[in-house]
């Protein structure tokens, strides 16, 4: 795949914080690499991936060398690599786990891709070993790290929309190939829920600071279709959150690109569209004296996610993303598969504290006026 233009980082690398990528698909290739070469404060110094040609084309690509290049089978080799402080897990949702325990056991940081695992417990488990090994551990919300997402949480929590009364999020897209590992519940853990709609869910959170009281969800599975034979197509939830703030979520594999964000207070209202892409997000924000539209300069949030990360283990402080809160988003998952089975409402655990699972603020690039 094509790599983006190298831009010289404005930091020397023997000052930033080396990361092994494990997995090389469409997201490191596209993404990932290009962010790293633009990181104030991170580059890559080693590939992870099931190919080792692959893993060494792309090494090379870098400037690095074939040593620079590992198999999952020579993963435990990164333990004597004192250049690669951390890895970011780039790999279907059900090796997650593997992975990142077994990076923590090396005593490398973990930054890894949501979801954090398949389910809540799974989840846990990586939380529990990167706990037990001293590590810090990441979960790459990257929507959690852009300006746009924290001028509209500002105008949710500053009063600029007034009292909040209505929030909602559809995030779509249409997977074609029944083949795809997104479609087969033992990799995935769920349909577009935990890969698209968990967009959605996060951002609501981040949001409002608060976690949902209770959660109802409806499900569709149609048995006509080769592509859901494992996983939902669609799912629609209501969610309530607390003071009687009521949420929507809608999502699926079945309906074209969309990804949307709308919230509704009193006195204003925000609305994102896109809400979710890599670039070209927009925020506007309406109220009685009329609709603005507050801009940015710009940046990429994956070299946001890797600066933030790779600060974060130079001074210990643990990441606005941890563990934590993608164990959270799981346990909120979770019961909305329970309650498309059972047509209930599954109430949640109580959480007073706003931002409950979040850690240090990230820096961000400054608003233009």
């Amino acid at each position: 795949m094509p790599l983006k233009p190298d831009i010289t980082p404005p930091e020397a690398q023997d000052t930033r914080v080396g990361f092994a990528l494990v997995g090389i698909g469409k997201l490191t290739a596209e993404e990932l690499i290009p962010a790293a070469r633009t990181s104030e404060h991170a580059y890559v110094a080693a590939l992870v991936s099931g190919e080792a040609d692959k893993a060494r084309g792309f090494a090379r690509a870098l400037g690095l060398t074939d040593a620079d290049a590992y198999t999952y089978e020579q993963f435990d080799e990164l333990a004597a690599r004192e250049d690669v402080q951390a890895v970011y897990i780039v790999t279907p949702n059900s090796l997650h786990r593997e992975y990142a325990t077994r990076a923590a056991r090396l005593g490398k940081h973990v930054l890894c891709e949501k979801p954090l695992g398949v389910n809540a417990q799974d989840a846990q488990a990586i939380v529990d070993a990167c706990r037990e090994a001293g590590v810090l551990l990441m979960t790459a919300y990257r929507c959690q790290y852009t300006p746009e997402h924290w001028a509209a949480r500002d105008a949710v929590q500053d009063g600029t929309l007034g009292d909040l009364r209505l929030l909602h999020s559809i995030h779509a897209q249409v997977e074609d190939d029944p083949e795809a590992w997104r479609l087969k519940r033992e990799l995935a853990g769920g349909g577009p829920l935990p890969d698209v709609g968990i967009y959605s869910l996060n951002t609501l959170r981040f949001l409002t600071g608060q976690e949902p009281e209770w959660v109802f969800a409806t499900q569709h599975q149609p048995d006509a279709d080769p592509r859901f034979r494992e996983v939902e197509a669609s799912m629609s939830a209501l969610l309530g959150f607390p003071g009687g703030v009521s949420a929507t979520i809608q999502t699926s594999y079945a309906a074209h690109r969309t990804g949307t964000l709308r919230v509704m207070g009193e006195e204003g209202s925000l609305h994102m569209d896109p809400a979710f892409p890599y670039d070209g997000l927009k925020l506007s924000l309406s109220g009685d004296d009329g609709t603005r539209q507050p801009s940015f300069p710009e940046y990429d949030q994956f070299t946001l996610e890797f600066d933030h990360f790779a600060q974060c283990i130079r001074s210990g402080d643990t990441p606005w993303t941890p563990g934590e809160e993608g164990v959270q988003d799981h346990v909120i998952m979770d019961a909305l598969y329970e309650s498309a089975r059972t047509g209930q409402v599954v109430r949640l655990p109580t959480h007073t504290k706003r931002d409950a699972f979040r850690g240090t603020k990230p820096q961000l690039p400054q608003k233009q006026q």
